[in-house]
């Protein structure tokens, strides 16, 4: 599965690297930042894909903020590498790796671990990077998927997500391996982004009802949401 990420698979079905997702996930880290009075002066991001992400909350922080994101897919950093600049740095590198004693503020971990094999091993090396951490999970274990297993194997096989997480497995992925959590909340892609496919836009209607009777209970049974977690 981590070949797609280098032998062109993924650019294949992914030709933006997500890069039209970026500013709402940007305002999503900004939002969980500000409301918890964190003011980061520098700022990386593992896997930073196109570096859209990173780019977008660097213009979204008011304080002066160097950036740098890191890159294993020689893919993705042929999107990213001309976009350096005095204040944002590009590197086709593994942050995680032993030699690297880099340390930052914020640690930014956007839609990542669903594709990690060894997860727990990835998050016990992403403690050791940063005061801060953000990280955006995709929460893909809904009833709707469950009854639909067909949709689980279309995100294993175009976008790469090999685990599939619910709000308390996020969290306890986090917990079991040395993360304090600071704060919480969903992401709600389904209402937010524009969708694609006639079902995914005749599926907000029923979303948005679910979502108004409770968050939870619609992250659970038709999904559409992520979760953002800020953690130390």
């Amino acid at each position: 599965m981590s070949n797609m990420y280098n032998n062109g698979a993924y650019l294949q079905n992914n030709p933006s690297w997500h890069s039209e997702d970026s500013r709402w996930k940007a305002e999503m880290i900004t939002q969980i930042l500000t409301k918890n009075n964190i003011q980061p002066k520098t700022i990386a991001e593992v896997g930073c894909g196109s570096g859209e992400v990173i780019l977008n909350v660097q213009k979204k922080i008011s304080s002066p903020t160097k950036i740098s994101g890191f890159e294993i897919s020689q893919d993705a950093y042929n999107l990213v590498k001309e976009k350096s600049n005095d204040d944002a740095s590009f590197y086709l590198h593994d942050l995680l790796s032993a030699d690297d004693t880099n340390f930052f503020d914020l640690l930014l971990v956007i839609d990542v671990i669903e594709h990690v094999e060894n997860y727990p091993e990835f998050l016990r090396k992403c403690r050791t990077k940063a005061t801060h951490k953000i990280f955006h999970i995709p929460l893909d274990f809904t009833v709707q998927k469950a009854l639909r297993p067909h949709a689980l194997m279309h995100n294993r096989e175009k976008v790469g997500h090999i685990h599939y997480f619910t709000k308390e497995t996020a969290l306890a992925a986090l917990k079991e391996n040395g993360f304090n959590i600071l704060d919480y909340n969903f992401t709600k892609w389904g209402l937010e982004l524009p969708q694609k496919t006639f079902l995914k836009k005749a599926g907000k209607i029923p979303l948005h009802l679910l979502t108004m009777l409770s968050e939870d209970l619609a992250a659970r049974v038709i999904g559409g949401c992520s979760l953002i977690i800020l953690a130390e």
